[in-house]
């Protein structure tokens, strides 16, 4: 009897194990065909997306393309620089896909189709040093400080000390930026035009008397930002548009967004990805929520 109970004993446990190997052998089967199917659909669009407009979107457009078509080997994405106006007349037109503009879009230009699309705002803080005992600007005053009819500080209520204008050099962006929204171009009379927005705040700090203007990420405790029209510049005045040197950032469609190609659908998808808004943030802009 004792032979006959470890013989049995014995078939058991091997059936057991051969069910064992067998689900092991399931399991590696299953895991080897999820590896070989295709992953997500990211590698798999492919076409192109063409648009054109705003020369102040450039750095944007250009840092949201390159990373667009890393995340999309298959799809080619073209840009032009030719104007907020030429480039919503280009998708009005249907030569482009999307219209970049620098600018929120006209009745004129909604009623004839084009939707605004707004995918990141453009905000500028004007900066002095910390001494300084001004802290509220109107429009009209940062007109004049930066065109040089305001020369000295007493004028507005602080120190006797000349005005020191401090700017970035001629193709910035930002420079581009604040000059068209004051419709000061090519009017300022700057003492130093800088290569960077480190070298505009290190000088801005060190200089009493200096004004500038940053891009709202670069602010930081060694300057001083001020007010106007009474509104200080943070990202949700921004947002809420009461700082006036801020603008959208448009990427107009002619339909909604739901209505375009699948290859366009893709990168407004991207856009308010966390990855999208990270290369906005990089660019100094401000996301849309």
């Amino acid at each position: 009897m004792k032979k006959k109970k470890i013989v049995v004993l014995i078939i058991t446990m091997m059936v057991i194990l051969t069910g064992l190997a067998g689900c092991s052998q399931v399991a590696a089967e299953e895991e080897l065909v999820a590896a070989e199917e295709p992953q997500e659909e990211a590698t798999e669009l492919t076409g192109s997306i063409t648009m054109s407009g705003s020369t102040s979107m450039e750095n944007m457009a250009n840092a949201v393309a390159e990373t667009f078509m890393a995340k999309y080997p298959g799809v080619t994405v073209n840009a032009e620089f030719t104007g907020s106006s030429a480039g919503i007349e280009s998708v009005l037109a249907g030569s482009v896909d999307i219209g970049n503009s620098s600018r929120a879009l006209t009745d004129e230009e909604k009623s004839a189709g084009a939707v605004e699309n707004i995918v990141a705002i453009d905000g500028i803080a004007v900066a002095v040093d910390p001494a300084n005992a001004v802290s509220d600007l109107t429009k009209d005053d940062l007109i004049g400080l930066f065109t040089g009819s305001i020369s000295n500080w007493s004028e507005l209520g602080g120190a006797d000390a000349p005005v020191v204008v401090v700017g970035r050099e001629a193709g910035s962006g930002t420079r581009g930026a604040f000059e068209e929204l004051l419709e000061i171009e090519d009017a300022c009379n700057y003492a130093s035009e800088l290569d960077s927005t480190g070298a505009v705040v290190a000088r801005i700090a060190s200089t009493p008397g200096a004004i500038g203007y940053v891009s709202l990420d670069a602010v930081d405790d060694t300057i001083k930002t001020m007010a106007l029209e009474g509104v200080e510049a943070t990202v949700d005045n921004i947002k809420a548009g009461t700082y006036f040197l801020s603008r959208p950032f448009v990427m107009a469609t002619v339909g909604e967004v739901s209505e375009q190609s699948e290859n366009v659908q893709a990168l407004f998808a991207y856009l308010i990805s966390e990855e999208g808004k990270e290369v906005i943030r990089t660019v100094g802009l401000i996301t849309v929520d």
